[in-house]
């Protein structure tokens, strides 16, 4: 899908249907049609494209002649059933002399904060601005989801000192896959932010200075954020793991006592079963004698077995 955006001088943020000079040009999954459009009205490089759609693309910046080409990752959340799912996916942007382009391949919460006119001082024909806003918007929605995957780390931390089930191992394991997704998405945004911190990119004022810094210090609290519930979720599933690996134990050694107090009175049982001389055979009480050896060495087993604290 392609859209074309650009903002009033009242800063109101309006679609227009034909490229227009310092206009904003966003590309959602677009087709081929939309592609060659590209390619044929604004002699876009269709190589760009297609790393903007690629889902391995990691975060990096580049210079063509008056051209800039930035790649970043902004997070997501996806819906999985009743699951929600956190990731991140590739974002185009190619800042150029008239106009500014940025393409995804999914529809995301970043973006629509600026289709939505969410974003404060926010102007189309803006670029440096532009990309910087988009950079503190990124930063803010990780930090946003990073506190969204803490409180699921908390209430799955609850349900599980309840009850050991699948389900909530799984969603951790979910959660620990997403953090990895940030933590590396992070990073490569932090050398882009670093990269731009050069000013050999992107003509920079003042005021775009302060937010870079803005932008530095946001990324690298989300870095924080992330290496801290990193550490917490991996403490949290190996004790976990350590909880269930002793109770796997506890119910080893269960069975085991019961096996062998069960199979004591069989044993004797099967002694007295031989055809053979054996005590207290030619004994008129025998069986009751039998039993009440039965019965002696059983609990003495148990006893045994109870103070070991096999039960």
């Amino acid at each position: 899908m392609l859209k074309i955006f650009k903002t009033e001088i009242a800063g109101k943020i309006n679609e227009i249907n034909q490229f227009e000079k310092g206009c904003w040009i966003h590309l959602t999954n677009p087709s081929e049609q939309e592609k060659q459009r590209l390619v044929n009205e604004l002699d876009i490089d269709l190589e760009f494209l297609q790393d903007a759609l690629d889902e391995e693309e990691i975060g990096r910046i580049d210079k063509d002649g008056n051209r800039v080409m930035l790649f970043v990752d902004i997070p997501i959340l996806t819906k999985e059933g009743s699951k929600e799912v956190y990731t991140t996916v590739p974002l185009g942007i190619l800042v150029m002399e008239n106009y500014f382009l940025t393409v995804c391949l999914e529809e995301t919460a970043v973006i629509n904060e600026f289709i939505r006119g969410k974003v404060k001082n926010f102007y189309t024909h803006m670029r440096t601005r532009f990309v910087l806003q988009i950079l503190s918007t990124t930063s803010l929605y990780y930090l946003q989801y990073l506190k969204k995957i803490n409180k699921q780390m908390e209430t799955l931390e609850t349900s599980l000192r309840q009850s050991m089930k699948n389900n909530e191992i799984l969603s951790l394991l979910e959660l620990q896959k997403s953090l990895v997704y940030f933590s590396t998405s992070l990073e490569t945004n932090s050398l882009v932010n670093i990269r731009l911190l050069s000013g050999n990119y992107l003509e920079m004022y003042e005021e775009d200075k302060e937010l870079l810094e803005d932008v530095r210090i946001e990324i690298k609290q989300a870095i924080k954020m992330t290496e801290m519930y990193t550490a917490i979720l991996g403490n949290i599933m190996n004790g976990f793991g350590s909880v269930i690996s002793n109770n796997v134990n506890h119910i080893v050694k269960l069975l085991t006592a019961i096996t062998i107090i069960i199979t004591m009175p069989m044993v004797i049982g099967t002694y007295y079963g031989m055809n053979v001389a054996l005590p207290f055979q030619d004994n008129p009480k025998a069986f009751g004698i039998i039993m009440i050896m039965s019965a002696t060495i059983t609990i003495v087993t148990t006893l045994l077995f109870w103070r070991k604290k096999y039960f």
